[in-house]
């Protein structure tokens, strides 16, 4: 064995127990440790709508991750681009959506839970968001 693929294989075998422990931290202490990451990939006025805005948008949730509850300002699209999302409306059940599914929320319904179903998968989401100019995307629930 060369001194290199001796290193490979010792690196390989750190990364393997370095995400085994993410995994179990994650799975030990819930969703609150890891946020998801927005991406705005266009914010448009639209013309016939005077001061409305449509933003498009990526929500990355890394595994286990999740948002806090929160409300939009506007009536939001989201559509399931990859992994298992669960989400629940303030006075709705929990509603599981998977690769190629979609779904409504009302302008400033209270979105009480918005997390990746997995904890091993990564999961993304793109939304549409129809808001007034200047509004916050997301404001928290207190």
């Amino acid at each position: 064995m060369t001194i290199a693929s001796s290193t490979r294989r010792v690196v390989k075998q750190a990364l393997k127990w370095t995400a085994l422990a993410g995994t179990v931290l994650v799975m030990g202490q819930g969703p609150a440790l890891a946020e998801d990451r927005v991406s705005v990939l266009m914010k448009q006025p639209l013309a016939d709508m005077a001061g409305k805005v449509a933003t498009v948008l990526t929500v990355d949730y890394a595994p286990g991750a999740a948002s806090g509850p929160h409300v939009h300002p506007g009536s939001v699209f989201a559509y399931v681009l990859e992994g298992t999302v669960v989400t629940q409306l303030e006075g709705e059940q929990p509603m599981t959506y998977t690769k190629g599914q979609s779904w409504y929320e009302s302008p400033k319904q209270p979105h009480m839970v918005s997390k990746n179903a997995s904890v091993t998968e990564p999961a993304k989401l793109l939304v549409l968001l129809l808001s007034q100019e200047g509004e916050a995307l997301k404001v928290p629930v207190k």
